[in-house]
């Protein structure tokens, strides 16, 4: 809806959430789409050299200007500015940024002139501005400037159905780009990924799936990541007791349960412990691991399977 408007766009959200891809796909499907789309890493930027960076110098106007500059303003004219990390503009900084901004006007440092900034702009930040407003460390008026049509973008931790899909794209963008055997995304390689809390988001989703790649070549991914205590969202179930179902489990049930659930697998795969679809790759565990537990667990196939041949392959 905002994206064909020059309205100015906020997007909020944790580090890592993907806001720079949100702000390039508005630039993208709005009517400057044509024209440059500008970004600006304000945490990057040093204090003595954001005039500067913003709305560009003439020759001589400080020590070390020694041809006239463009800022990104007058870079991004007709298209969109897109200003990364707003909120670590220096406060006493702000008040020049909130008049292009308003008026749409600006002057290089060191020069009379005053041009016209025909700019949209889309700013992103992982602060709280308004807390940082009313802290006094972001100008009032330049929030509500900015503020006009805000966007959260969502933490991957609230997102977990999006994992399988985005894992799957890095997995192929990953093998592309180191010219590698692409590796099998398995489901239990999916569920070991959506009981994690991502607190890097999706740009920690992406190093960890590089990482697999590299470890796998060309076989199945393992991640190797601690299990979030509880359950995603929509999956919880909460144990009430009645006549069939104890309210908790004891050892002995736990290794019962165990038992019933690699049989059940075992005889799914054939008694195929390696490979793509063998029962180690469906429980998410080594080859090693499952047979060691197969012979604690005292499983025989012969027995299991009576009439079969005994043997695993």
């Amino acid at each position: 809806m905002v994206a064909p408007t020059d309205s100015t766009v906020l997007i909020q959200g944790e580090t890592g959430t993907g806001k720079e891809l949100v702000a390039r796909e508005i630039h993208e499907v709005s009517r400057r789409r044509d024209r440059p789309l500008i970004k600006v890493n304000c945490a990057s930027i040093p204090k003595e050299l954001y005039e500067s960076e913003f709305f560009g110098h003439v020759r001589g106007a400080f020590t070390g200007a020694f041809k006239d500059r463009i800022g990104r303003f007058e870079a991004a004219h007709g298209g969109t500015l897109f200003l990364d990390e707003i909120g670590e503009v220096p406060l006493e900084l702000q008040c020049k940024l909130l008049r292009a901004l308003q008026e749409k006007q600006y002057e290089r440092v060191g020069d009379e002139r005053t041009r016209r900034a025909d700019v949209r702009i889309i700013a992103a930040t992982n602060r709280n501005l308004k807390q940082e407003m009313e802290a006094g460390r972001f100008r009032q008026d330049l929030y509500y400037r900015l503020n006009v049509f805000p966007v959260q973008v969502a933490p991957l931790r609230e997102r977990r159905d999006d994992i399988p899909l985005l894992a799957q794209h890095f997995v192929e963008l990953v093998s592309r780009e180191m010219k590698c055997p692409r590796p099998r995304l398995t489901q239990a390689g999916v569920d070991t990924l959506q009981n994690y809390d991502w607190p890097g988001n999706i740009r920690e989703l992406r190093n960890v799936i590089e990482r697999a790649v590299i470890v796998a070549q060309g076989s199945a991914l393992e991640f190797d990541l601690p299990l979030k205590l509880a359950a995603p969202v929509g999956t919880a179930k909460i144990l009430v007791p009645n006549d069939s179902e104890p309210e908790f489990l004891t050892e002995s049930e736990i290794q019962r349960r165990e038992r019933e659930n690699l049989e059940i697998v075992l005889r799914k795969t054939g008694w195929r412990i390696k490979g793509s679809a063998g029962a180690a790759e469906l429980l998410g565990v080594k080859p090693t691991t499952l047979v060691a537990r197969i012979k604690k667990m005292g499983l025989n196939r012969q027995i299991a399977e009576p009439g079969r041949v005994l043997g695993i392959v």
